[in-house]
């Protein structure tokens, strides 16, 4: 996956995280409010490798 890819993914993921954690607080469903927590992690994740993937781009068209 390109760096833009993972960076829209991650925020897809870390939304709908969010999304899932406040649902599952407000109706009480401990399974889905912990899926959010672990999703919204997982966005997170791949923000970072997006990132990541970015900064080693720009680095290795310095040299």
């Amino acid at each position: 996956m390109s760096s833009t890819t993972d960076k829209i993914k991650g925020a897809a993921n870390e939304v709908a995280g969010s999304v899932k954690k406040a649902v599952g607080k407000t109706v009480g469903n401990t399974k889905l409010e912990a899926e959010g927590i672990g999703q919204k992690a997982k966005g997170k994740v791949q923000v970072a490798v997006g990132d990541a993937k970015t900064s080693v781009k720009n680095n290795v068209n310095k040299l």
